[in-house]
C-alpha cells in the first residue's frame, strides 16, 4: 500500500528552508516503507551523511511534523514511529509479537464511523484507528 510521498517537495510547497541534512532525511522518510523511530531515521541517515547527529534528526522530525508533513503514531512500543502524511487515508493493524505495521482501508469500515459520528450527533472530520494483533495459528 505504501505509495512514495515527495517529502522534499512537500517542503518546498510549505516554504521550509531545506538544507543539505534535512534533504538527506527527507530522502530516507520519503523511501522508507515502514514506520521508522528517530533511531531507525538516523542509522538511514548517516549511511548516507555521517555528519548528521540524532539532534538533527529529532529537530527534523519535530519541524516536518508541525509543518503537517509528518504524521506521529505510537504503536504501543514506547517509541514515535513516522509516516509521511498520507494523501489517503488509511488504518493500521500493528502485530504486536513481531512489531510489524500493516497499512489497510475498509470503506465498509469508513462508512461505519461516519455513521457512529452522526448517531452521536457529529460530522466526522478526522480519525485515526490503531488495531493491535497477534497472528491467527496456522494449521500445518
Amino acid at each position: 500500500m505504501h505509495q512514495p510521498i515527495d517529502i522534499e517537495a512537500l517542503c518546498a510547497e510549505r516554504g521550509l528552508r531545506i538544507t543539505e541534512q534535512r534533504r538527506v532525511i527527507a530522502r530516507v522518510l520519503s523511501e522508507a516503507e515502514d514506520h521508522p523511530d528517530v533511531e531507525n531515521l538516523h542509522q538511514r541517515a548517516v549511511a548516507i551523511d555521517p555528519r548528521i547527529s540524532i539532534a538533527t534528526v529529532y529537530r527534523t522530525v519535530r519541524l516536518f511534523e508541525e509543518a503537517g508533513i509528518l504524521d506521529r503514531h505510537d504503536f504501543g512500543d514506547g517509541r514515535a514511529r513516522y509516516e509521511a502524511a498520507p494523501e489517503a487515508h488509511h488504518d493500521h493493524l500493528i502485530d504486536v509479537e513481531s512489531g510489524k505495521v500493516i497499512e489497510f482501508v475498509d470503506p465498509e469500515l469508513e462508512a461505519l464511523q461516519r455513521q457512529i459520528a452522526e448517531k452521536l450527533g457529529y460530522r466526522l472530520v478526522d480519525h485515526r484507528m490503531e488495531l493491535f494483533g497477534v497472528r491467527l495459528e496456522r494449521e500445518n
